[in-house]
């Protein structure tokens, strides 16, 4: 069961993504040491689901047609992982902290044209049904809102609302492509990525 206090909202390219995942449970325990804080919303410095602990890396922000603020990302990663293999089958999670109420119908439309964008039509069809599945799960979000998505190898990626579970999607696969939406070739935004990515951290 995921503890951690959350809150989250996002925007861009297809208007509306937080994006998460289903199916399960993935036992997660957080603490709230605050590490960083970017336009008034403050992100824990690590993250624990199950034996694994995942460090903050970075934050970002995403504005929709450059001017309104969208949401806020955090990106956590586990020990020793560096952010070039954040894609691969590693310990991961993101935290997207919401400015603006979004459908919950919209998360899973703008979520599959983002991914479409990512990866190639076999696999899209492939996980189809496991997007499905994580797209009935997507409620609406209000302002201070929180979704998450936690991978954790074996396990599968968790998605929760404010720090409460609503299912896990199994596979690797399923989580590389899900994460590429925010962090690959062809991201629902490229200044979120690259903050996300490539920030300076000591």
């Amino acid at each position: 069961m995921l503890q951690i206090d959350l809150r989250s909202r996002p925007v861009n390219r297809c208007r509306s993504l937080g994006l998460a995942l289903c199916a399960g449970t993935v036992v997660m325990l957080s603490w709230p040491v605050y590490a960083a804080e970017i336009e008034g919303v403050q992100f824990a410095d690590s993250y624990r689901a199950d034996t694994v602990t995942m460090k903050l890396s970075c934050t970002g922000l995403l504005r929709y047609m450059y001017v309104i603020k969208g949401y806020v990302a955090a990106l956590y990663v586990g020990d020793g992982v560096q952010t070039g293999d954040v894609l691969a089958d590693v310990p991961k999670r993101l935290e997207l902290n919401y400015f603006y109420a979004i459908k919950g119908e919209d998360f899973g439309k703008a979520g599959d044209k983002i991914l479409a964008d990512n990866i190639d039509a076999e696999t899209f069809n492939r996980l189809r049904p496991r997007l499905q599945k994580l797209n009935s799960l997507y409620e609406d979000v209000k302002p201070g809102d929180r979704y998450s998505l936690t991978y954790v190898p074996g396990k599968g990626t968790e998605l929760a609302l404010n720090g409460k579970p609503k299912g896990v999607i199994e596979g690797a696969d399923f989580a590389a492509a899900y994460f590429a939406i925010w962090l690959g070739r062809r991201p629902i935004d490229e200044s979120l990525r690259a903050q996300l990515l490539h920030c300076p951290r000591a």
